[in-house]
């Protein structure tokens, strides 16, 4: 049989926060599928640095917005407009700046993909954790209506929903060792966490010419802990 091209032969594919959260796995997976990763850490914050990382990073054929902060641990009553808008900040104002700078291009040579990063803290409900869903919540909105406009143009935006799923920001060695936690894995269908490369794998696939049919989709990717 003939040998099988990676996914991503000859992509060129942006990929933010790469130091932190799904992003040191996502740069490995994708660039063993073939594509050329473009690392970035920037702080995507200040209104002007979507658009810089975008032209440092030159043509793209995809985009992966890997947005990731510390969920803080605030009862609702404590929630303050600091919190609230630090968390806005990070998750959710990059995001229509990155789509706004990137989908022109992308329309122009043809199409491409945009893939986020999200959480399904956005599909069920967690005690002390209503900024960070809220934020995580507009992230799934925005995408799926980006993703029905964008879709006519040859551009598919979609999110994975993800939660228990191995990575350094939320879910590091120390906090997997703690007792409480292993009790919560309880409430985890999957009775494990997801491991970072299969949510990777799943990524890349996404973020591949074979996922052309995805719209403004949402995919939860936590070990069953919610279905929809």
């Amino acid at each position: 049989m003939p040998q099988r091209s990676p996914l991503l032969e000859g992509k060129r594919v942006l990929i933010t926060q790469a130091s932190e959260f799904m992003g040191p796995t996502l740069c490995e997976v994708f660039a063993e599928h073939g594509a050329q990763v473009i690392e970035s850490d920037a702080d995507l914050a200040p209104e002007a640095a979507a658009a810089e990382v975008v032209a440092s990073a030159g043509p793209i054929d995809v985009l992966v917005a890997n947005l990731a902060i510390s969920a803080p641990d605030t009862p609702l009553t404590d929630i303050g407009e600091d919190e609230w808008r630090e968390v806005f900040a990070a998750l959710v104002d990059p995001l229509p700046r990155l789509v706004r700078t990137v989908l022109p291009d992308m329309v122009e040579q043809g199409g491409g993909k945009i893939l986020v990063m999200g959480s399904a803290s956005a599909l069920k409900g967690m005690k002390r954790r209503a900024t960070y869903s809220a934020a995580r919540g507009a992230q799934l909105a925005y995408v799926q209506a980006a993703g029905v406009e964008a879709a006519p143009q040859g551009v598919q935006i979609n999110l994975i929903a993800q939660n228990f799923v191995e990575n350094p920001t939320y879910f590091p060695p120390e906090v997997q060792a703690h007792p409480a936690f292993k009790e919560r894995m309880k409430q985890v269908p999957l009775g494990r966490l997801v491991t970072a490369r299969e949510d990777a794998e799943f990524a890349a696939y996404l973020c591949s010419d074979h996922a052309d049919c995805f719209v403004g989709q949402v995919f939860p990717v936590c070990g069953g802990w919610v279905q929809r």
